[in-house]
């Protein structure tokens, strides 16, 4: 294997349980709550999936982004939606470095004075 991500991975993500000493509860419980999380509910499940892609790139996971790219375009969202997203999460993530600007200028000023 010539990189350390390998999207073969993502197909073991269900056997993540494994070594749990006592079966697999706690992946179970993960299990069941995300296929909760991801039924229709107040957002339907395209509009979840396209948080989910967002989210993806702003945590930067490759098999995320792999599996919602794939969910995302099943659930009937284009391109042009999905990218709409991904700028959505780059822009929150950007702001969010730029707005921690505040903590080094209050600390600037503080040895300032």
């Amino acid at each position: 294997m010539s990189d350390y991500y390998d999207s073969k991975d993502l197909k073991k993500f269900g056997k993540i349980g494994e070594f749990e000493s006592d079966g697999s509860p706690l992946a179970d419980k993960f299990f069941d709550w995300y296929e909760t999380v991801f039924q229709a509910g107040a957002l339907t499940p395209r509009e979840k999936g396209l948080i989910a892609l967002a989210v993806s790139h702003a945590v930067q996971c490759p098999y995320c982004i792999d599996a919602y790219t794939v969910g995302c375009l099943e659930k009937g969202a284009d391109e042009a939606q999905m990218m709409e997203a991904v700028h959505v999460a780059a822009a929150i993530k950007g702001g969010a470095a730029l707005v921690h600007g505040v903590q080094m200028m209050n600390k600037t000023k503080k040895l300032s004075m």
